[in-house]
C-alpha cells in the first residue's frame, strides 16, 4: 500500500486490512488489494496461497495481477490487452478455452470451503472433472491456464478485493467473470461484500451454464425468487 500511495497519490485503495474502506466510493481509480488470498492454505502450507492486486476504474475492473510465491507464477491482465503468465523465467500468453459442452468442462473448486450444493450442480450439468485449489485468484488462473473452464462460489463470504484482480485477468484472457445472478461486478459501491456470489467461466459455455446454475441459487435460496 505505501508503494501504491508513492507510485499512485491521488489514487484510492481498499484493503482486507484496512479499517476505512471509503476509498471505494471516493475515487474513480481504486486498488484493491488481498495481500493473503487463502489463508486456510497458507497455514496448511501447501502453496495455494497468493497475493493480489487489481485496479477499478469508473467501478469496472481494468487491472489485475495475481503472485503465487511458492511457484514464482505471475498472473496479469489488462482487460482489452490480454492477459500473461510469467512462470521459470518465461512470458507466456492466455487465453481461456473454447469448449462449449457444459459436460466436457472441467471444474474448480475451493479446496478447504467446497459448497454444499457443488454435487449437484455437478450432476445438473453432468461435468466429471474436477480440481480443487485454494485462492480466488490461483482458481481463476488455473481456468486462463486451461486448466479447467468453470468456478462457482454461492456465497457471500468473498470481498471485491477477492474479486477484482482475478476478474481482469479472466476477462483480458478471454472470459466471463459475473455474480451467480449474471450481473457484472461494481467497485465503486460502500457494499464491498460480494452478497451474490462468483461465477467464473470460459465465455463460450458460460451462456449454457448460466441457466442452471440461476436456477440451483434461486432454488436453495441464494438468490431471490
Amino acid at each position: 500500500m505505501k508503494k501504491l500511495r508513492e507510485r499512485f497519490p491521488e489514487d484510492g485503495i481498499v484493503a482486507e486490512e484496512t479499517a476505512d474502506q471509503s476509498d471505494a466510493t471516493r475515487f474513480e481509480r481504486c486498488w484493491y488489494v488481498d495481500p493473503l488470498d487463502g489463508t486456510k492454505e497458507f497455514i496448511a502450507k501447501n502453496g495455494e496461497f497468493s497475493v493480489m492486486v487489481g485496479l477499478a476504474i469508473g467501478g469496472e475492473a481494468k487491472l489485475g495481477v495475481v503472485f503465487q510465491p511458492v511457484r514464482d507464477k505471475l498472473y496479469r491482465g489488462v482487460v482489452g490487452h490480454g492477459a500473461t503468465l510469467h512462470e521459470r523465467g518465461e512470458w507466456r500468453a492466455l487465453e481461456v478455452s473454447e469448449e462449449a459442452n457444459p459436460a466436457k468442462l472441467a471444474l474448480v473448486a475451493s479446496r478447504s470451503h467446497r459448497p454444499a450444493d457443488l454435487d449437484e450442480l455437478i450432476r445438473r450439468l453432468g461435468i466429471t472433472k474436477e480440481a480443487a485449489s485454494g485462492s480466488v485468484g490461483l482458481k481463476i488462473g488455473i481456468i486462463a491456464e486451461r486448466q479447467a473452464d468453470l468456478y462457482v462460489h454461492a456465497s457471500d463470504r468473498s470481498s471485491k478485493w477477492d474479486a477484482c484482480a482475478p476478474e481482469a485477468i479472466l476477462r483480458a484472457a478471454g472470459g466471463r467473470f459475473t455474480d451467480v445472478g449474471g450481473a457484472p461486478f461494481r467497485y465503486d459501491e460502500a457494499d464491498i461484500k460480494n452478497r451474490r456470489g462468483i461465477l467464473a467461466c470460459n465465455a463460450t459455455a458460460y451462456e449454457k451454464v448460466f441457466p442452471v446454475i440461476h436456477a440451483l441459487a434461486t432454488e436453495r435460496g441464494f438468490l431471490p425468487k
